[in-house]
């Protein structure tokens, strides 16, 4: 099993805790008693991600081709333009959504490490999402003849899991992820959120292009809740023009603007979900009275940037774990294993034939 950042922050809700509770440790508890054998943190993934997709972004603007860049890990965004604006395809990140990665790397350099054989292995991602079943199913999602995931569940589901188990999960005693793959950084634990992706690539793409471990850490240009967050950056001396968008009908206002040429940005980060992943599909669900009361999306949001704050290390780059995965069999980001391993394609897709 592997858990998305956004998971940690909800599930606990279901059990009648505060809003925005981080239950990782209580998670994983659980997960190892419904029988799992393994229980990793998919933010090792979501470190992965912006290693590529950082990499990827600073190739882009060098060589001034195919900007401006757009995020890939929502898969609900990415059928969205697969289906209405198949044209800009180009413009999409070719990397895998971290999920997608993590499993590619458990069914190759984990099982390889391990000893295991990749076809007995059965990898279950818990996602706030609804779209990554989708997602696993693409064809776009194999190595060699075995999909990286197999078998998706939302945060929803996780709960009812639990209360049929008769666990009593507020009860229960802090566990840790797995070992060798289960560190990760700050960055990773705010993909949960809008504007979270695009933060955490531009920490490490400050630091590559600048090739200097820089100070600034925060880049709270592009955080909050808005539909659409533009900024300009300063990074390396170059202006670098962003927006952050959630929901597909901000998504659309952007997509319109690059289609008509009126857009000059250079990286742009979409999200299906109003508010980023905190507000899945799959995410525990508010009467209209609480979310008149409180601001949901913010006391989740709230819980990851603290997940951020509190972490020892917050960019992906300085993660020990990557840099030896990337030292004994990935080489570099970018790397024909990678690019084998974490990156994908996309395809026109017809609205009513999926």
């Amino acid at each position: 099993m592997q858990t998305a950042p956004a998971v940690r922050v909800a599930l606990g809700e279901e059990f009648g805790m505060k809003i925005g509770s981080n239950v990782t440790g209580q998670m994983i508890t659980a997960l190892k008693r419904l029988g799992f054998d393994r229980v990793f943190d998919t933010n090792t993934g979501a470190d992965f991600t912006i290693m590529e997709e950082a990499n990827e972004f600073v190739e882009r603007l060098k060589n001034n081709y195919n900007l401006p860049m757009i995020t890939s890990c929502s898969p609900g965004w990415v059928k969205y333009i697969e289906m209405n604006y198949p044209e800009l395809l180009p413009h999409l990140s070719s990397c895998k959504s971290p999920h997608e990665m993590f499993g590619a790397l458990l069914k190759s350099y984990y099982a390889k490490k391990e000893g295991i054989d990749p076809s007995k292995m059965y990898v279950v991602s818990v996602m706030p999402c609804i779209a990554k079943k989708f997602e696993r199913q693409r064809l776009e999602m194999k190595n060699n003849g075995l999909y990286d995931v197999d078998n998706v569940i939302t945060t929803r589901e996780l709960a009812r899991m639990i209360k049929q188990a008769n666990i009593d999960f507020v009860e229960l005693e802090d566990s840790k992820f797995d070992d060798p793959m289960g560190e990760a950084t700050g960055s990773a634990a705010i993909f949960g959120t809008t504007g979270g992706v695009m933060e955490a690539a531009l920490r490490t793409a400050q630091d590559t292009l600048t090739g200097k471990d820089l100070e600034k850490i925060e880049f709270e240009q592009v955080r909050g809740g808005d539909g659409i967050k533009r900024a300009t950056l300063n990074i390396a001396g170059k202006e670098i023009k962003v927006v952050a968008a959630s929901g597909l009908s901000n998504a659309k206002i952007i997509l319109e603007e690059i289609k008509s040429g009126k857009a000059d940005y250079q990286f742009v980060e979409i999200m299906a979900c109003p508010g980023g992943c905190v507000m899945g599909g799959g995410q525990p669900i508010k009467s209209s009275k609480i979310r008149s009361e409180v601001d949901v999306r913010k006391l989740r949001a709230d819980s990851l940037y603290s997940i951020d704050e509190k972490s020892h290390i917050r960019k992906s780059h300085e993660n020990p774990i990557l840099k030896k995965i990337y030292e004994e069999y990935l080489e570099k980001p970018g790397s024909y294993r990678a690019e084998k391993l974490l990156h994908t394609t996309y395809q026109k897709r017809e609205k009513y034939n999926i």
